[in-house]
């Protein structure tokens, strides 16, 4: 059984939107139906958590309503932080779990393939991740300003989500580093010393973070209509 935790709460500051993120237009849907109708439709998903805020729950759920989506079976409040609010929905899943799915809802452009790809990796290594090589030249600067050292990016990849977990692992990794910050989930998997599986996602997987970011979804989204 897999359980799918949509991250939903974020505020979207550097967005400057006005709404959250998981709200935010694009081509007159909200950002967060794109990936919840792909995860609802998903053969290996069996259920969704979503984590939402005080600001936004009301206007998700009432989409979930509109959309009538039949997987998603809890709603749950973030916490301060982006572990935090994974923490919360992992208090949430269903004890018959055996993999924990965990994606953002400002990543919209999801596709089932990707997914499929990730679980399976995951069934193998017990944690894996969605990921595209970096495209740019990637420099390390020091805090004065100066180049410190360009970085070989054949070694490097740019991390998405959805990532999948075996369920104790990802429970173990939070009871023992939910108080670190991180940026990923997977980051906490690898303090438990344990191996992540990357599996090749797609550069249309974005995460909607700036307002240069939603001009670009907008582009996707209109390519796929």
């Amino acid at each position: 059984m897999v359980s799918a935790i949509v991250l939903a709460a974020g505020a979207g500051k550097r967005l400057k939107s006005g709404v959250s993120k998981p709200l935010v237009k694009i081509a007159k849907r909200a950002a967060i139906i794109y990936s919840l109708e792909v995860l609802d439709k998903h053969f290996s998903i069996n259920e969704i958590i979503v984590v939402v805020s005080s600001g936004n729950q009301k206007q998700i759920k009432e989409i979930v309503d509109n959309c009538f989506f039949k997987k998603i079976t809890h709603f749950v409040m973030g916490g301060k932080r982006r572990q935090d609010s994974v923490n919360n929905g992992l208090k949430a899943v269903s004890l018959n779990s055996d993999f924990i799915l965990i994606h953002d809802a400002a990543r919209p452009f999801i596709d089932s393939k990707a997914i499929t790809k990730v679980i399976q990796a995951a069934k193998i290594s017990g944690a894996a991740i969605l990921g595209v090589p970096v495209k740019a030249t990637i420099k390390r600067v020091k805090r004065s300003g100066l180049v410190d050292q360009t970085l070989d990016r054949n070694n490097l990849w740019e991390i998405q989500t959805p990532q999948v977990f075996k369920k104790e692992l990802i429970f173990k990794a939070y009871k023992k580093f939910s108080k670190n910050n991180v940026t990923d989930d997977a980051a906490l998997i690898e303090k438990l010393g344990e191996n992540v599986k990357i599996v090749l996602g797609s550069y249309e997987n974005i995460k909607i973070t700036t307002y240069d970011d939603l001009l670009f979804a907008q582009t996707i989204a209109r390519s796929k209509s």
